[in-house]
């Protein structure tokens, strides 16, 4: 079904409502609009009759639509005009009116005359008829037609079936009285001028002709291209008494109904007849206006016979126009009544003036147009209007009509053609017998032409017989029968104008022309004789040509004009019908196309949403399926392979709590860059392009540059509405933890280290979220893609951020380190940010809105309050770093130069998410070449009060005379010492080009390549030199290099190429002589940060690059002023309009790198010296020293015996104990708990000065009394009862959990009341061993069904409440039974180990395999009795081992790092019964009585072990760190403590006495010194 039929079928389907068929209906643009909207191309009958049925079946006929249907005809073939003519033809015969309302559409008659046409018209070239309007619609190029009429074609065109039989469709009935023959009649056969007639005419034969004349008589003038065409509506022409049955006799019979005709004829003779009936019936009036209306007609001939081949030569189309315009006016006047007689005296008026001028002037060289029917239709109007006997005296009108007439006889008497001017002769010897006055000047002009047709008739017969002699030929013949029929005419005229010719004077020697038998021959004797010739020379010609002048000649000017009138019209109407062609096209657009296309876009952006979800869903379920085939593949997985996969690896975003990113993590789709290697060394085919923000001028930053002067510049903080809002607090209703309520919805980015990922963040009552909005999922350590949502109760940061000099970040930290960086890029003009409850107060006009979304996601997460928050607060950075603390912390030396450096980069904006703003380190030392490091010698450090770009003195006077020296012409750069900075995104991909996904970035920053291999980072000891020979390069160090050992080798086994001079290849950094290995000179490189020299001197270097020193003059007489690009404040990027150069500025602040926030004005405190430290403690004597610092004076105190010969298996104080306000100072809960179940809630108070031990224990009273006694519900595993390994305490001492229960199950027990809470039963054997982690967020169980369970713990009020019903996630992979389990959420880790030996590392948050590590050992492994975690996540292993099966058992304690690297393995000698590790320490007890501390990083003694009376059965360090509390096996509590100040000691006991408020009772068994040897 083709388009027109579906929607001519929509038109008529009833169950459409009406409003749609009304639009379907065209009615407000009509089929013009969308007829104009078609495309070019070929146009096939079936769109044609398709839009030609859409026209009939309309309710109100609309007949512009009708002319847009016959102008979109015009590009058709013949056979599709054909057939419009007869639907034309039709319709006009069906309903006669319509000729008067297509009449008065514009440009009607350039239209319909342009079906006569032979040739299509050209794709894209409109008919020349009218200039193109202005307004028209530009037309598109044209198409060549690619397929042939009858098959559709590519644009919107139906595909109807052929018309059927032209004699079953179109009947040959003409709308006229009488039918037309409009064939070729024998005066136009063989006529040697049939094309273009006209246009081969000059003009009239009248002296007033002139070349200029637009008349279609005088010749062509090209009309310029006409564009569309308009039309409205078509109007009868034929009334029904006019179409009587047609007679088909003879030659009247219409070459309508003639089979044999070709297209052509039966083209034409339809075309004519319709053009006939718009001309003459159409066209209302006979005035001169109406006239126009009819001879544009005429003029459209012309030119198309000028400029076109038509399907016949346009001056017979004119005649038969003409012909049938004679015979319809006689029809008119015999049948018009009385009244209207004198309209049509006008009517044949204008039609005699236009017949005369295409006679007298195409005519003139064409004599087959003077054709018999005009011969007598010209008499005939005039015989019947009278006319004749006007010619002399009569009215203005008749007297013209007649003298028209007598020429027009006279110019057929001058024919060749003898049937023609025979009828002529007679008719002219009836009108001199009848009607020619007795006036000289008619009777002058009418002897003058017929003297020279008898002159010309006597010349030809006499040449002619006086050449052949044998006979007279044809023409002599032909002459003299010319002159039988003219000399009688010149008597007759001669006889009746005597007296008004002067004969009597004039021509005294005529012969008589009364009654002389031999007139005929005497005459044209006469005509020889010179009288003759001076009375026809001297007296007639004169006459004659007055005669014309005053007669002919005014007709030809009032011609001239008329014509010139019909061409202005027919610009006129082509221009309207432009103009109302175009407003079709326009409504057309407006109330179809365009809501079309903007449906069409819409469906089409829906559908390729759809398919581009499709393809995101396919390929998030590839991903999905490779996450899933790697577990079960991995080495510990059911379908392990037996040829794993060489792991590669890249680095994880997990931190620690220092802000150390120490772990790797599986890269599974890792890319080794051998092509970018092969580039590097000119092996590739890919040139170097250079990237987008390079080949941007600098000039360009002058548009962005911010004159603001730095004192000037406002501090990063809250206005002060955002700050009056926060003082309300939300509502309870608002925080509901029932119901969880949206509060805010957000667009941003996440800003990670590898992309910029736009997304949604929504706040609600509970969480946040973020919703990734790429196009494109990856994986990530988290899923699927960036996506994530955290519980607001987690949330212990927020810090207002920079991203690309732009107040518009925030970086939001979570309890378990976690973090995520969200830049708010707002654009003027648009709402990014909603908040359904409360409506966002407008912000001042200065902020920048990117400024005001971000603050007001800020002030919402405020008002939010979350429980477990730090240090949040709306302050700006340099207030956030007073209110902290820190500063104060560290010169106290109560934090490390490390912790404080961290801190201070945190707080100034540093984020490792975004690599233009990496934390920055200093270079602390200067000596790489030395054997050993002596850290007691100055000479080992850089000079920390020094830029590092003149840490060498000779660079000094260089930079200061450039800085100096230095002038920008444009003024939009300031002076500036280094061109490059101290930290850069360049300078991070430099030092960790060999972990990925630094790696990556480093090539994609390098177009594709690495850099040249002397430029990389292959050397400390070259990168120092570096610094010390160019103070162009100031790069200074990141944290790496104080804690992470991976970055200095090449794990990944990247081609880095060799150097140019050694042809040395470059793989892992070449590290100093003093550093045997990564790990070493990482230790010894943080313990250079941590020295006394390095702690003396490091405000220097604060001061420098966060200080007082970073800008203004301190800077510039420091030597510390950078490239301006880099200071806050220094560029507004929303200046820049133009995107792409904002793009290109982007990059440019990127690569230059951003200083960061000024936190400090003033100079930065020195720090205490060690020294200085202690003594200020020693005078404080406020809390007991921390044991690891006087490791040499350990001494173990007996606190109480807790359950009598029971072993105590678990002795700790919960680390996170709330403590409100008031009750600071009050004691911790000491949670203990015996072999068989028996719970204790102990006072423990770590630090009283009243008491020599420094510390107070209170026995929980209700332990003395079986009544009141709190025992774990049971029963247990038997033989075992309960084991420390299957307890665990949540961090606010507020739940017990344990496993080792028979049935299975894991428990929750309320600490306060001994009352189980719940009971868990998703293990399938006993749970052996358990382990929460340090943020109190997660558990892990390990169970004899050998799966481990990560549970996550409930919240309520920022307190434990249990545990989620379901596990977060279930490890598997053991093939016995898990004995131990160990968790660090931070650092996304979860270990465990089973009897058989194994050891598995899982991720927590997605619970995928990462390592197996299998501890070295003996012949036959033995079960992992023990692990732990460190904080910078060392897995320390306790393993038992065998020789040969039924040998003795051996036990060994073995170090990994957090990466599954061995360090470190000690064998013991004794048998471990508990393991604990705290900061750099292993604490390990034993069952031969001895409590051990080992160093962490190395397994070696600390110090020498402590001796216990009986087997230790659990270690725990007190969260102080000032106590660590031993368990023993006969249910004793031993307290390790350090010893006292030597200074303070003697005074202790004065003090004791009188200071103290506590009972005897309650302190004496703390005070007792344990002996174990007195025990004995």
């Amino acid at each position: 079904m083709t388009p027109t039929q579906i929607l001519r079928r929509l038109q008529q389907n009833e169950r459409l409502p009406e409003r749609s068929r009304q639009r379907l209906r065209l009615r407000e643009c009509g089929l013009q609009g969308l007829i104009a909207c078609l495309p070019e191309g070929t146009v096939s009958p079936q769109l044609c009759q398709g839009l030609y049925k859409l026209f009939l079946g309309a309710d109100c006929l609309n007949l512009s639509d009708l002319l847009a249907v016959v102008q979109l005809s015009l590009q058709a073939d013949l056979s599709v005009r054909l057939d419009i003519c007869r639907q034309l033809f039709h319709l006009i015969y069906g309903q006669p009116d319509i000729v008067r309302l297509l009449a008065r559409q514009a440009g009607w008659q350039d239209v319909l005359t342009r079906l006569y046409v032979l040739e299509a018209a050209t794709a894209g070239s409109p008919p020349p008829s009218s200039p193109e309007s202005p307004t028209s619609p530009k037309p598109a190029p044209p198409k060549p037609p690619t397929e042939s009429p009858a098959e559709p074609s590519d644009v919107f065109l139906p595909s109807e079936a052929p018309c059927p039989d032209p004699d079953g469709f179109y009947h040959a009935l003409s709308p006229f009285c009488m039918p037309f023959d409009l064939g070729l009649e024998r005066s136009s056969v063989g006529s040697g001028n049939t094309a273009g007639g006209g246009g081969g005419s000059s003009g009239t034969l009248t002296p007033a002709s002139q070349p200029g004349t637009p008349s279609p008589l005088d010749g062509p003038r090209p009309f310029s291209a006409a564009p569309g065409r308009h039309s409205s509506s078509l109007s009868n022409v034929l009334e029904d008494g006019s179409l009587p049955e047609p007679t088909i006799s003879g030659d009247d019979t219409s070459n309508t109904s003639n089979p044999q005709q070709t297209s052509e004829e039966e083209l034409c003779n339809l075309l004519t007849n319709v053009l006939f009936s718009v001309t003459w019936r159409g066209v209302e009036g006979s005035d001169e206006a109406a006239w126009r209306e009819r001879g544009q007609v005429f003029s459209v001939l012309t030119q198309l016979g000028a400029s076109a081949t038509l399907v016949r030569p346009p001056d017979c189309i004119k005649r038969s126009l003409l012909e049938m315009m004679l015979e319809s006016a006689l029809t008119d006047i015999k049948e018009a009544p009385v009244g209207v007689l004198a309209s049509l005296t006008q009517q044949v008026l204008w039609l005699l003036r236009l017949l005369q001028d295409f006679l007298c002037a195409e005519g003139h060289g064409n004599q087959e147009l003077w054709s018999e029917k005009l011969f007598e239709g010209v008499c005939s109007l005039l015989d019947c209007l009278g006319a004749w006997p006007h010619l002399a005296n009569g009215t203005a009108d008749l007297r013209e009509m007649a003298q028209i007439g007598l020429r027009l006889v006279l110019g057929y008497i001058l024919l060749e053609d003898p049937q023609l001017h025979a009828q002529a002769y007679v008719r002219l010897h009836m009108l001199l017998q009848t009607a020619v006055p007795a006036r000289r000047e008619e009777a002058c002009y009418v002897l003058s032409k017929l003297e020279a047709a008898l002159g010309r008739a006597l010349n030809t017969s006499s040449s002619e017989s006086a050449t052949d002699k044998a006979g007279p030929p044809p023409a002599a013949t032909a002459a003299a029968e010319r002159c039988s029929w003219l000399v009688p005419l010149v008597r007759t005229l001669l006889d009746r104008a005597y007296e008004p010719l002067g004969l009597q004077w004039g021509l005294p020697s005529l012969p008589p022309t009364n009654g002389s038998p031999t007139f005929f021959e005497d005459f044209q004797a006469f005509c020889a004789t010179p009288e003759w010739r001076h009375f026809i020379d001297k007296q007639v010609q004169p006459t004659m040509s007055q005669f014309e002048m005053d007669t002919y000649a005014k007709s030809h000017d009032l011609m001239s004009g008329f014509w010139n009138a019909c061409y202005d019209m027919l610009m006129s109407s082509g221009q309207r019908r432009q103009r109302e062609r175009a407003q079709s096209r326009r409504a057309f657009q407006e109330l179809v196309l365009e809501p079309a296309q903007r449906r069409a876009r819409l469906e089409g952006l829906r559908y390729a949403a759809a398919l581009k979800q499709q393809a995101a869903q396919h390929s998030t379920a590839l991903l999905h399926w490779g996450t899933l085939w790697r577990q079960l593949a991995s080495p510990c997985g059911a379908w392990a392979l037996r040829d794993p996969p060489t792991l590669r690896w890249k680095l994880s975003s997990a931190e620690t709590y220092s802000r150390m990113r120490l772990k790797l993590v599986p890269n599974h789709h890792f890319d080794p860059h051998l092509e970018a290697s092969a580039l590097r060394d000119n092996l590739g085919e890919v040139p170097l392009t250079p990237t987008e923000e390079a080949s941007l001028p600098l000039a360009v930053t002058k548009e962005a540059k911010v004159s603001t002067p730095p004192e000037e510049l406002q501090e990063d903080q809250l206005g002060e509405d955002e700050l009056a809002e926060l003082e309300t607090p939300m509502e309870a209703a608002e925080l509901d933890e029932q119901r969880e309520k949206l509060v805010l919805s957000a667009e941003c980015q996440l800003v990670t280290v590898v992309a910029v990922v736009p997304g949604l963040l929504e706040v609600t009552t509970q969480n946040v979220y973020f919703y990734d909005g790429s196009t494109e999922r990856v994986e990530t350590e988290e899923g699927i893609g960036y996506d994530f949502r955290r519980p607001l109760a987690q949330l212990r940061e927020v810090h207002l951020r920079r991203f690309n000099l732009r107040r518009s970040a925030l970086e939001l930290f979570f309890i378990d380190q976690a973090n995520y960086f969200l830049n708010f890029p707002c654009k003027v003009g648009t709402t990014p940010a909603s908040s359904p409850s409360q409506t966002p107060r407008p912000q001042p006009g200065p902020i920048p809105p990117h400024t005001q979304v971000r603050n007001q996601v800020y002030s919402w997460l405020l008002r939010l309050r979350p429980p477990s928050q730090g240090y949040l607060s709306s302050r700006s950075p340099q207030e956030m770093l007073r209110a902290s603390g820190l500063t104060q912390k560290w010169v106290q030396r109560e934090i490390s130069n490390f912790e404080y450096l961290m801190q201070l980069n945190t707080i100034a904006g540093r984020t490792y998410n975004d690599l233009s703003q990496y934390p920055v380190f200093p270079w602390v030392l200067q000596d790489y070449v030395s054997p050993t490091l002596d850290l007691s010698n100055p000479a080992v450090f850089r000079d920390l009060s020094k830029p590092i770009g003149v840490v060498n003195p000779k660079h000094a006077q260089l930079v200061r005379e450039k800085y100096e020296s230095f002038e920008d012409p444009a003024g939009t750069i300031d002076k500036f010492h280094y061109g490059t900075h101290y930290s850069n995104a360049a300078g991070v991909m430099h030092y960790l080009i060999r972990v990925e996904p630094f790696t990556s970035l480093h090539v994609q920053l390098q177009s594709g390549r690495f850099d040249c291999s002397d430029r990389q980072f292959h050397s400390v000891a070259a990168a120092w030199q570096a610094r010390l020979e160019s103070p162009a390069d100031v790069k200074e160090l990141i944290p790496e290099f104080f804690y992470f050992p991976d970055f200095l080798e090449n794990q990944n086994g990247f081609d880095l190429g060799c150097l140019q001079l050694t042809n040395e290849k470059v793989g892992d950094v070449v590290l100093p002589p003093w550093a045997s290995s990564p790990e070493d000179f990482i230790q010894q490189h943080r313990q250079a940060l941590e020295s006394e020299y390095v702690s003396a001197h490091l405000h220097e270097w604060i001061d420098l690059i966060f200080g007082y020193k970073q800008r203004g003059p301190a800077a510039e007489e420091a030597l510390n002023v950078f490239y301006y690009c880099t200071y806050e404040g220094a560029v507004d990027l929303d200046h820049v309009t133009d995107e792409r150069e904002q793009k290109a500025l982007e990059g440019i602040i990127s690569n230059f790198g951003q200083t960061p926030c000024q936190l400090l004005k003033e100079p930065h405190p020195t720090r205490l010296s060690a020294e200085e430290a202690a003594h200020r403690l020693a005078r404080l004597d406020t809390n007991s020293p921390s044991i690891f610092q006087h490791l040499d004076q350990l001494k173990a105190f007996f606190a109480e015996v807790v359950s009598d010969g029971v072993p105590l298996v678990l002795a700790l104080v919960p680390h996170r104990q709330p403590h409100s306000f008031i009750t600071q100072g009050s004691p911790d809960l000491l949670v203990t708990v015996s072999a068989s179940g028996l719970l204790g809630t102990h006072s423990w108070l770590p630090y009283d000065r009243n008491i020599s031990n420094y510390f107070s224990f209170s026995k929980d009273p209700t332990m003395g009394s079986h009544k009141t006694q709190r025992l774990l519900s049971g029963p247990w595993v038997p033989d075992s009862g309960v084991s420390g390994q299957a307890l665990a305490v949540a961090p606010d001492g507020k739940l017990l959990f344990s496993g080792g229960h028979w049935d299975g199950s894991l428990r929750v027990t309320a600490l306060s009341r001994g009352k189980l809470l719940s009971q868990l039963s998703r293990h399938l054997d006993v749970v052996t061993c358990l382990a929460l982690d340090t943020c109190g967020i997660y558990l892990i169980s390990g169970s004899r069904d050998t799966t481990c369970m990560v549970w996550r713990l409930l919240h309520q009020g920022g307190l434990s409440v249990g545990l989620a019903p379901k596990p977060v996630q279930v490890l598997y992979g053991h093939g016995a039974a898990v004995s131990c389990v160990a968790i660090n959420t931070e650092l996304d880790m979860a270990v465990s180990g089973s009897e058989d030996g194994a050891v598995i590392i899982h991720t927590v948050r997605r619970g995928q395999f990462v390592a197996a590590l299998q501890p070295p050992s003996a012949s036959v492994p033995g079960p992992i009795f023990h692990l732990a975690l460190g904080s910078e996540g060392q897995i320390v292993v306790q393993s038992s081992a065998w020789e040969r099966p039924g040998a003795q058992v051996t036990y060994s304690l073995h170090l990994y790092s957090v990466n599954g690297k061995l360090r470190a393995s000690l064998p013991l000698a004794e048998q471990p019964t508990a393991l604990t590790v705290t900061e750099d320490f292993v604490l390990l007890g034993t069952a031969q009585c001895a409590l051990h501390i080992l160093q962490l990083n190395t397994l070696l003694p600390a110090a020498p072990p402590l001796p216990m009376k009986v087997a230790i059965r659990s270690v725990a360090v007190t969260k102080e760190r000032s106590h660590v509390l031993v368990g023993l096996e006969d249910g004793k509590l031993i307290v390790v403590g350090a010893g006292q100040p030597s200074e303070v000691r003697s005074s202790q006991f004065a003090r004791k006495l009188w200071r103290s408020a506590r009972r005897i009772s309650q302190v004496s068994s703390g005070e007792t010194e344990y002996n174990p040897a007195e025990a004995r």
